[in-house]
């Protein structure tokens, strides 16, 4: 892991991607960066979302020959307004906030401060009103790319990444039963991951079963924060289904997930990044990851920022620019025939060309009443 700078809670107030509907916005000539990243709750290593995209802006400063770049982690969500207009008064002129619960914050603050570049890591689509604010009501009238042009809001295809591992699942089932534990019912991300990795599954093995449990419908600590927490509901999942299988989309609280599955002798699939590198404790169980490429995404779009190569408005990372992917079976390869290897590989290819289908078109990243 690349070195980074950690600014206190108490901080001072003194590439080439496809961008949907973006505006190019040319660079100013001479402009000096200064780059800052706001954390979700959590901390900087948490293994997962935050740890890979604080590597990503990380990688981009070295590259850039910019200073390293300052963290801040939230103690909780009334904080995120706070932290971003500190780190605004702090001279970055290029913020990155990470996941979905920033949203909202992330549009306020873009508006607010015009002269500031924010990147938001998992934010995608941006709904606002026709004034550019957020839109609680989700008619998303206001064109982001027009009203916000210093807003670029990440997103990524997880339902291809899921598909992926889905199809790894099904065919290293022995018992034709395998599970998914998301984090939280509302997080799109979640569900779309799960999503593919439900399709991933029945094209391998149309018999499969595969069960669903979600740790929470509204408790975000819960969902994505409490390890120990996530073992304990892994252990009752697994005791109820019987899954031979179970792919965790809950960040550090599914870390509790792997070392249940782990314990009980079954395979795990990690998510978001190669959980065989940022989660050794599980190496021995751990299938594959279903990955969001952070690192590599984040860095091009810091990247495409500064060169003024890319412009405000959603960008969305998938198969055709290598922004997801599933990580290397290593020594679990053998579970995984020659077979469905090559199946896996065609089904990239597949996404790659835009012609598979991954992702249910009537609610891809909603769950059904």
């Amino acid at each position: 892991m690349r070195r980074f700078t950690t600014a206190s809670l108490a901080l001072t107030l003194a590439a080439t991607s496809v961008f949907a509907g973006a505006v190019a916005v040319a660079a100013q000539e001479g402009q000096e960066w200064k780059v800052a990243m706001l954390a979700d709750v959590g901390s900087l290593d948490d293994k997962n979302f935050n740890e890979y995209t604080l590597a990503g802006t990380t990688a981009a400063t070295e590259s850039l020959g910019l200073d390293a770049p300052t963290a801040v982690v939230p103690k909780d969500d009334s904080e995120y307004g706070t932290l971003l207009t500190a780190l605004v008064a702090d001279g970055n002129n290029i913020i990155v906030t990470t996941g979905f619960n920033l949203t909202n914050e992330t549009t306020i603050a873009a508006k607010e401060y015009p002269d500031v570049w924010f990147i938001g890591v998992d934010q995608a689509p941006i709904c606002i009103t026709p004034e550019g604010d957020p839109d609680d009501t989700f008619a998303c009238e206001g064109d982001p790319a027009t009203l916000l042009p210093n807003y670029v809001a990440i997103k990524y295809q997880e339902d291809q990444a899921g598909y992926l591992a889905g199809m790894a699942a099904a065919a290293a089932s022995e018992n034709g039963r395998i599970g998914a534990i998301g984090g939280v019912t509302f997080c799109a991300p979640c569900v779309r991951f799960i999503q593919g990795y439900k399709r991933g599954a029945e094209a391998v093995n149309p018999d499969i079963e595969v069960s669903t449990a979600w740790v929470t419908d509204s408790d975000i600590v819960k969902a994505f924060y409490d390890q120990p927490g996530g073992k304990l509901f892994a252990q009752q999942v697994i005791e109820l289904n019987q899954p031979d299988v179970l792919f965790q989309v809950a960040g550090q609280t599914g870390n509790g997930v792997l070392d249940a599955a782990c314990e009980a002798g079954i395979l795990g699939i990690g998510v978001d990044v190669d959980q065989y590198l940022s989660y050794p404790a599980v190496a021995d169980c751990l299938l594959t990851s279903a990955e969001k490429k952070l690192e590599k995404t984040v860095d091009d779009t810091i990247q495409g920022v500064t060169s003024g190569t890319l412009g405000a408005g959603d960008l969305n990372f998938a198969a055709v620019d290598e922004g997801i992917g599933i990580s290397d079976f290593r020594e679990k390869s053998e579970l995984v025939s020659d077979e469905v290897q090559q199946a896996i590989a065609d089904a990239f290819a597949a996404m790659q060309a835009g012609e598979l289908e991954t992702c249910p078109p009537d609610n891809c990243g909603a769950l059904l009443e």
